[in-house]
C-alpha cells in the first residue's frame, strides 16, 4: 500500500469513528431519578446503559488516537515500524489494525 491508500483509510476509519461518537453522545446523558417516572429496574438498566454507553466512548476515542498518531507516523515516514524496536510491523497485522504501533513480538 502506498502512504496515500494508508493515510486515506485511517482518515476514513477515524472519520467514521468520531461520527459514531457525535451519534452517541445522547446514550450518556445522566439517568433520571425521579421514582414516579420510571421504576427501580428500568433506572438501573438505564443506568447500566448509560455505563456501556460510557465505555464505548472511550474505547472509541482511544481508537482515534490510536489513528491520529498512525497518521503522524505515516507523515514522518514510520508508519509500518514498531515504536519498540524498530523492526517493519507484519503486512497481515497492519491490515487487520492499520493502526497498530508494535509488531506481534512487542505487542505482547
Amino acid at each position: 500500500m502506498t502512504d496515500d491508500e494508508i493515510r486515506n483509510l485511517l482518515t476514513a476509519k477515524r472519520d467514521e469513528l468520531t461520527d459514531l461518537l457525535a451519534q452517541t453522545l445522547a446514550d450518556g446523558a445522566p439517568v433520571e431519578l425521579d421514582q414516579t417516572q420510571q421504576g427501580r429496574l428500568s433506572r438501573l438498566d438505564a443506568m447500566q446503559q448509560q455505563a456501556m454507553a460510557e465505555e464505548t466512548r472511550r474505547r472509541r476515542h482511544r481508537e482515534v488516537q490510536s489513528i491520529e498518531l498512525a497518521l503522524r507516523r505515516v507523515d514522518e515516514g514510520e508508519y509500518g515500524f514498531c515504536i519498540t524496536c524498530g523492526e517493519a510491523i507484519e503486512p497481515e497485522r497492519l491490515s487487520l489494525n492499520p493502526a497498530t504501533p508494535f509488531c506481534i513480538k512487542d505487542a505482547r
